[in-house]
């Protein structure tokens, strides 16, 4: 991760102090580190998406998702590695160096928002932004043991941030659990006049779905509860295959899911 002036943070996160002393400010995000993947602009702070091409690219604003972050008071610490301009699955085509798994220093830590799932891992920050065209936000996520949303398209405005697949990129939360994740897309989803997809939702209330109705089953599990109508309103369903390290090699097995694998396999609905 690449800080920003630490003067200047600290400073900020003075100010925001002061304005929750005063009662001026109570949003639960008001004083709370976070780290921005290093393809979403930041007025007058570097923003290279990893590349060398953009080596000395200071924006003149900032995004849309990034400035609703500041307006509930989140302080913005600095700018994470990324696979350059968002294209990989690994984190290690980076123009500045791999970032490596904390779990593991022998592995990758997913892409292309690798830096940001590693970061909040580390506990570097307690949340981070990140962008998923087709998978870096939630399989860098799995990887590291973090919580990652890709929000319904639309949902976030993407402007401001630098484009792999426009009709496919959004901007979304990772953080350690989805509580966190669903408090911060509260705040950086909006509507927005200058990003020509934006949508204007109903609500922006997404906490409050937070209730204990959700239940997790494997694939054989499911199709039996579906077959008898007892399948659950709400359901995550988890492959029984997954990936297994075994001398090195990685290889596919099914049917022997372990608890620490539970904690990291990425559910898809």
């Amino acid at each position: 991760m690449t800080l920003k002036d630490k003067e200047k943070v600290l400073k900020k996160a003075e100010e925001i102090q002061a304005k929750i002393d005063a009662g001026e400010l109570d949003d639960p995000l008001a004083g709370v580190p976070v780290a921005v993947k290093d393809n979403m602009c930041t007025e007058g702070v570097l923003t290279t998406c990893s590349s060398k091409i953009l080596s000395n690219f200071k924006p003149t604003y900032t995004a849309e998702a990034v400035k609703n972050l500041e307006k509930a008071g989140a302080v913005i610490i600095g700018k994470t590695n990324m696979d350059e301009f968002a294209m990989g699955s690994t984190t290690e085509t980076s123009a500045y160096g791999v970032t490596r798994n904390p779990w593991n220093l022998e592995h990758v830590p997913g892409g292309s928002s690798g830096g940001s799932c590693a970061a909040v891992a580390t506990g570097e920050c307690l949340f981070a932004l990140g962008s998923d065209t087709g998978g870096s936000i939630r399989q860098p996520s799995s990887f590291c043991g973090v919580t990652g949303i890709k929000p319904t398209y639309g949902t976030v405005s993407r402007y401001g941030l630098i484009a792999y697949g426009s009709s496919l990129d959004q901007i979304g939360p990772v953080a350690k659990d989805v509580t966190d994740c669903a408090t911060i897309l509260e705040a950086i989803a909006s509507y927005d006049k200058k990003d020509s997809t934006s949508v204007k939702r109903e609500d922006y209330d997404f906490t409050s779905a937070l209730v204990d109705d959700v239940s997790c089953i494997c694939r054989s599990a499911a199709t039996a509860a579906w077959r008898s109508r007892r399948l659950p309103a709400k359901t995550i369903g988890i492959h029984e295959i997954h990936m297994e390290e075994d001398a090195g090699n990685w290889y596919m097995t099914s049917g022997r899911m372990s608890p620490s694998w539970i904690t990291t396999v990425p559910a898809f609905h």
